[in-house]
């Protein structure tokens, strides 16, 4: 077995790592799962579920947003994503696009990080549109692709290839979880991550 390397500077690492990137999920609200055509909803809550356990074992800051709940408009996050994060206060919002509120912004600087993980309902306007603004002000965004959905599967494609194009970097779930941990070395994590890893593999 070989020496592990010099560790990388998690700050300034070009991958992602525990000390340099934030989660951002955006409406995964009873109406928005209820709507998706691109995936299959069970898979696409089993797949948000298990980003939102990597960034719990890892501890990244987390901004959870909904829209139209304090109008009654709309419902509260879903039950399986509140199990994991029942900690994280939502910032609720009307405006459709989130990067447009206020509170939403203000909260994801405060987490002082620049890679922003992103998923969101739908792909084509409530992922779209705020990755579009964040990367105009200089963040890094990584949408997860299986953790996000559309209307259909022309508009979840549309709306990535729209993100992709302005600069955005496509990840998966699963590389997410592995980019995190990065080495079986790392004894503090290593059961949380195989945990999550292995019982989240779709057959």
């Amino acid at each position: 077995m070989t020496s592990p390397r010099t560790v990388r500077d998690p700050i300034r690492d070009n991958l992602l790592t525990p000390q340099n990137a934030a989660l951002v999920i955006i409406d995964f609200q009873p109406v928005q799962v209820a709507s998706i055509v691109s995936m299959e909803r069970r898979e696409l809550i089993a797949n948000v579920v298990a980003v939102a356990k990597a960034a719990k074992l890892y501890g990244l800051p987390v901004v959870l947003s909904t829209v139209n709940v304090a109008t009654g408009l709309n419902t509260p996050t879903i039950r399986q994503l509140t199990e994991v994060l029942g900690e994280v206060e939502p910032i609720d919002r009307t405006s459709i696009n989130a990067w447009e509120d206020e509170d939403f912004v203000a909260a994801v600087k405060a987490t002082g990080r620049k890679k922003l993980i992103m998923v969101a309902l739908w792909t084509e306007v409530c992922l779209a549109f705020p990755a579009l603004d964040a990367l105009e002000e200089g963040f890094d965004v990584y949408p997860v692709v299986d953790a996000v959905g559309g209307t259909s599967l022309t508009a979840h494609r549309a709306g990535l290839e729209r993100i992709v194009q302005a600069g955005a970097s496509p990840i998966t779930w699963i590389q997410l979880a592995c980019e995190l941990q990065r080495d079986w070395r790392r004894e503090a994590t290593r059961a949380g991550f195989a945990d999550i890893v292995f019982s989240s593999i779709h057959p």
